[in-house]
């Protein structure tokens, strides 16, 4: 009777152990993308309304691929569109050492 209730107890204490996991979340990563979600273009606004908010881009490169993905460089971030909408915004690194 003790050896079975010590195996129960054995085998218990095993699952418990093991589904006992956690993940660690990097605050300070979310924190300062959501800090800079308004500063650059939000995916699926279009080539204009890019323009028409940000203005001008500092460099606008031919599209390239199937489909097309053309890359426009502002000051403090760079813009990729697929054909005419916006797929990703990021921020530009800081050149200086």
């Amino acid at each position: 009777m003790i050896v079975r209730l010590l195996a129960i107890v054995l085998i218990a204490g095993g699952v418990w152990s093991t589904g006992a996991q956690a993940e660690v979340l990097r605050l300070e990563e979310v924190t300062a993308q959501s800090q800079n979600a308004g500063l650059r273009p939000a995916r699926g606004m279009s080539m204009s309304g890019v323009e028409e908010r940000y203005g001008p881009p500092v460099d606008k490169f031919a599209p390239v691929g199937d489909p097309p993905i053309t890359r426009w460089e502002y000051q403090t971030f760079i813009v990729y569109f697929e054909n005419q909408t916006v797929i990703h915004a990021v921020d530009k690194r800081s050149t200086s050492s």
